[in-house]
């Protein structure tokens, strides 16, 4: 298994990506080599400094351009073919690596994929799936914010998306699938979560219903689906939740005199622990992370595309979608998908 790396992405590419990396290959189980995709200039220095790395399991794949996050993603895809980014997922088409993993710009990553692996058939709008813990188990919120205007069609596509990945990935054996909505009757809600309910609910998919945002933090479903607005709004409340209990808790703690180690306790909130966020719905593995990424969670990245690799995932929600009725070939131009076999 090769899984490339885009070493120009995060804030602090390339130290960030190499150490990353270089903990993923000694910490993390599985025969598998990272292909550490940017300016060679830049990143040979950074594995020198880091020491010691499984000989043969490390390799550079030099791309000299790099897309900011500032850049229209389309036209930089276009105007960059050199970029770290497009040649990761080229990698990846041409069969020469099994996943991508890259932590710059979102809409470059997104725009990239589709350009270069395209949609699997029956996939309108590809999203992004991010993992949000809750007081049981995580859930796996579809989508976090690659499609702001939808249809129903495409939330029942996001439950079917979310439910494969979660039974594959997460090991969840009957995932269950909650719409995210303002009250739990099938009739509350606008136009679109009033049909997104009625779709779910015929599709055979294990559907709870609808999730009031009450209900989100407990956990009552595996797979939580939304329009990529409402989705995200979630998501950046979310995060801004740790920020906040850190802050009240350390004045409590404080005036009471009390030692906490509040880190480990609120390290279900740490986003790093999950690694990145699954593009899910192009004919590839792409693994989103966030710029301001961290060694951590570079290295978890990694860990959910090994296990995306070895799931066979890929192949899966493929065949999930053929049943409905979507048969053709998913197989891009030169990419050799190896998932379909077990």
């Amino acid at each position: 298994m090769r899984i490339a790396l885009d070493a120009m992405g995060t804030d602090q590419h390339p130290a960030v990506e190499v150490q990353g990396a270089l903990a993923a290959l000694r910490e993390l189980p599985g025969d598998f080599t990272i292909v550490l995709v940017g300016d060679q200039a830049r990143i040979e220095p950074e594995v020198a400094r880091w020491g010691d790395y499984p000989t043969g399991r490390l390799e550079i794949h030099h791309a000299p351009e790099l897309i900011a996050p500032s850049e229209s993603a389309a036209s930089a895809v276009r105007r960059k073919p050199h970029s770290s980014i497009v040649v990761g997922l080229k990698l990846q088409r041409e069969g020469r690596a099994d996943a991508f993993v890259s932590a710059g710009s979102t809409g470059a990553v997104m725009a990239a994929s589709l350009f270069l692996l395209r949609a699997l058939p029956g996939v309108d709008r590809p999203a992004i799936g991010t993992v949000l813990p809750t007081a049981a188990q995580p859930l796996l919120l579809l989508d976090a914010g690659a499609n702001v205007d939808c249809r129903p069609q495409h939330l029942l596509q996001f439950g079917r998306l979310g439910s494969v990945y979660m039974h594959d990935v997460w090991r969840r054996p009957h995932p269950r699938v909650g719409l995210l909505n303002i009250g739990e009757e099938p009739e509350k809600g606008d136009e679109l979560t009033v049909e997104a309910h009625r779709l779910l609910a015929e599709s055979g998919l294990n559907f709870v219903g609808n999730i009031e945002g009450r209900d989100v933090i407990r956990g009552t479903c595996d797979v939580l689906v939304a329009d990529g607005c409402v989705g995200n709004v979630l998501l950046k409340f979310y995060e801004s939740v740790t920020h906040l209990m850190h802050g009240l808790m350390r004045r409590a703690l404080d005036e009471a005199s009390v030692r906490l180690d509040l880190e480990q306790v609120l390290s279900a909130f740490d986003y790093t622990e999950y690694g990145g966020a699954p593009l899910l719905g192009v004919n590839g593995v792409t693994i989103i992370c966030h710029g301001g990424s961290p060694p951590q969670a570079i290295r978890n990245a990694i860990r959910v595309a090994v296990r995306a690799r070895e799931s066979h995932v890929l192949g899966h929600i493929r065949r999930a979608f053929r049943a409905e009725g979507h048969a053709g070939d998913a197989t891009a131009p030169g990419h050799a998908d190896r998932s379909e076999g077990a």
